[in-house]
């Protein structure tokens, strides 16, 4: 896989000021016309990988700024080599202690603006705040216990180990941790595969393997609403076309995970996703989420999802999951040897 064409767009970004990179991108966009299928259709058929090294939510240093000049730019690189060069280093002394080094994660983004956050509004990058009886729940690792109940609606951690139940979603291979919806960059796995045909799209993630078939309509006005007595997992998504853009509206999420990271619950979340090819090798994805029960406003998230040169293979997360049975497992003696007192 070759990605020439994205390293000299980089490139060239780099030694711009933000505002004329950023005017040069949306030129070269507007000039794109996506490849069709035999329906007429924007292509947007492959794998797509969607890692980013950029902070979901801005850092107060930035403001309003949504992208970082080229002298950010070069200090966040030399950072990150140090702590690459500091990471060999502990590898090679301390083994497996430092086995989540940057050979395992996948988290460079490839051509993509170089943004402060992925979240671009509120203006502030920052999400919106929590509304009156909105609770943020915060998942540990290991054995210990946060006190709080069933259900566990978080993606990764738990509450507790008395129990599968008292693990995250991701780690009872339920929902995976960057799968959503939305599509969230985290430390690897960060694939989907999108499929379609003349009334269908088909949106595949790597991690659980799961896949949302949305049926397609001529738009907005003709999506039909789904019972409301018939939540999912993952919600009830249908979708249509906007001129070049495919957008995905998701309702009916069954308010078992979270409305978004850790916050809420998912019941009265309304999430409308925009796909848009705008060049060969780029995806542009952006996100919306409109919880009212959970946020005090929307908030938009954008991601660059770039063209994967290979295949999407299953992502056996059950057949696999000896980290749960480990983690109760490891419980039960450490209760073993609290109760012996040895």
């Amino acid at each position: 896989m070759t990605h020439t064409k994205h390293s000299k767009s980089l490139l060239f970004c780099l030694v711009l000021t933000p505002a004329i990179c950023l005017s040069a991108a949306l030129s070269a966009q507007n000039e794109y016309q996506a490849p069709r299928t035999e329906w007429g259709q924007p292509d947007l058929q492959g794998v797509w990988n969607f890692s980013s090294s950029v902070p979901m939510q801005r850092p107060a240093q930035y403001g309003i700024r949504q992208f970082l000049t080229p002298e950010e730019i070069e200090q966040i690189q030399a950072r990150r080599a140090a702590a690459d060069a500091n990471s060999d280093s502990a590898l090679a002394i301390e083994g497996v202690d430092e086995s989540y080094n940057d050979f395992w994660i996948e988290n460079a983004g490839i051509g993509d603006l170089v943004r402060t956050s992925h979240i671009v509004y509120p203006d502030n990058g920052q999400l919106p705040g929590l509304v009156t009886g909105a609770v943020a729940r915060q998942g540990v690792y290991g054995g210990a216990t946060t006190g709080e109940t069933r259900p566990v609606r978080i993606a990764a951690g738990g509450i507790g180990t008395d129990g599968p139940e008292d693990r995250g979603l991701s780690e009872r291979c339920i929902i995976g941790f960057n799968a959503g919806p939305p599509f969230v960059p985290s430390l690897y796995n960060n694939n989907v595969q999108i499929f379609q045909s003349k009334d269908t799209a088909v949106l595949m993630t790597e991690m659980i393997h799961d896949a949302r078939i949305v049926p397609l309509y001529e738009s907005l006005d003709d999506l039909p609403p789904l019972n409301d007595d018939v939540r999912l997992w993952t919600g009830d998504s249908k979708g249509y076309w906007d001129h070049d853009t495919l957008v995905v509206v998701t309702r009916n999420f069954n308010g078992l995970a979270a409305s978004f990271g850790q916050a809420g619950t998912s019941t009265h979340k309304v999430l409308t996703e925009r796909f848009t090819r705008v060049d060969e090798l780029t995806v542009d994805y952006e996100f919306t989420v409109d919880d009212p029960a959970t946020f005090s406003d929307r908030f938009i998230g954008v991601v660059s999802m770039t063209k994967v040169g290979g295949l999407l293979y299953e992502y056996a997360c059950h057949e696999g999951n000896y980290g749960m049975v480990n983690i109760l497992r490891g419980a039960r003696v450490q209760e073993r040897v609290n109760a012996s007192g040895s």
